[in-house]
């Protein structure tokens, strides 16, 4: 995974984010995507229909990098090691 600076982090158009209103968790490459998925649930402040949306975007960029996504659906992902 590439490291992002602040000022690499604010050239990013808000469509490279999986929340693109907060600004949060960037897909830029194989390894952020991975990091978004490891990170999904630790976004506050978001509806479910924002993360309905995160998760289209972040499935969209796991597709494009060569990710595999095991869970189907963000309510399929792990709260603290337990199911949810």
């Amino acid at each position: 995974m590439s490291k992002l600076d602040q000022e690499d982090r604010d050239d990013l158009p808000k469509r490279e984010f999986a929340f693109p209103k907060q600004r949060k968790e960037p897909l830029e490459d194989a390894g952020h995507v991975r990091n978004a998925i490891a990170r999904f649930n630790q976004v506050r402040d978001v509806s479910d229909d924002e993360r309905d949306e995160a998760w289209r975007r972040i499935i969209a960029a796991a597709r494009k990098f060569g990710v595999e996504v095991a869970e189907g659906s963000w309510r399929e992902l792990k709260v603290s090691g337990k199911s949810k």
